[in-house]
């Protein structure tokens, strides 16, 4: 069975030659004009990735990633014609996996994908149906859920991932290079904030208090770790 693409752009031209791109590699697609119709079809049916532009009409690009966010982490790449980067961290921010600026080399955004989709495959065959205890945390690698104390975190996907790649090497500091590479998989041509907003948004959700981390610790001019186990 093909893999699934949702492709949310409100300019035709563009649209037409993704979709037709896309499908001649074997994915198949469906489109969608407008962030509200992208949010009513991705409510109806399932995807393995979702290709979604900042500027949209009726509802924008970062609200319509943020309300799929509450409820799925299906990969997302967003596309922006600004090339500032606080819009490209921004759309990070809101739980997009990956950006590229317009106008893009469509071989460069196959690449991405077929990248993602691998990685995402591949997550999903090593890791089975294992359940990690780590601490005070319960991770169902399977469900990809994590319970803290018994209340259930909702992560986005790369929350996930890199939770679990600190959280099962506890005290391994690891550099924000490194990071990249391990969970986006493929040379990442963004800059290295990208992983302290996941880092971020991850630490609000997890730890107990933002003035004195338990979990998620820094270690300075380095990188991050996963605290020792006791």
């Amino acid at each position: 069975m093909s893999q699934k693409i949702l492709i949310v752009d409100d300019e035709p031209l563009l649209v037409k030659g993704l979709k037709y791109g896309l499908e001649q590699d074997g994915y198949s697609t469906e489109v969608a004009y407008d962030g509200k119709k992208a949010l009513e079809i991705q409510e109806k049916e399932k995807f393995d990735l979702i290709i979604l532009d900042l500027m949209l009409p009726e509802i924008d690009g970062l609200e319509v990633c943020q309300k799929i966010r509450e409820k799925s982490d299906v990969p997302i790449i967003m596309l922006t014609a600004k090339g500032e980067d606080m819009n490209k961290i921004l759309g990070l921010e809101y739980g997009a996996d990956d950006y590229m600026t317009k106008p893009f080399n469509i071989l460069e955004l196959k690449a991405r994908i077929k990248a993602i989709l691998r990685r995402s495959t591949n997550k999903e065959s090593k890791l089975g149906d294992q359940i990690i205890y780590v601490d005070d945390f319960i991770i169902n690698t399977l469900g990809r859920k994590v319970t803290v104390n018994g209340k259930e975190i909702n992560l986005t996907a790369k929350e996930f991932d890199l939770l679990i790649l600190l959280a099962t090497n506890p005290g391994k500091v690891f550099t924000r290079e490194e990071l990249l590479e391990i969970i986006w998989g493929y040379e990442y041509f963004g800059d290295l904030r990208t992983v302290d907003v996941h880092i971020r948004r991850l630490r609000e959700k997890i730890e107990k208090n933002s003035d004195n981390y338990e979990y998620i610790l820094t270690k300075w001019g380095v990188g991050y770790y996963f605290r020792n186990r006791n």
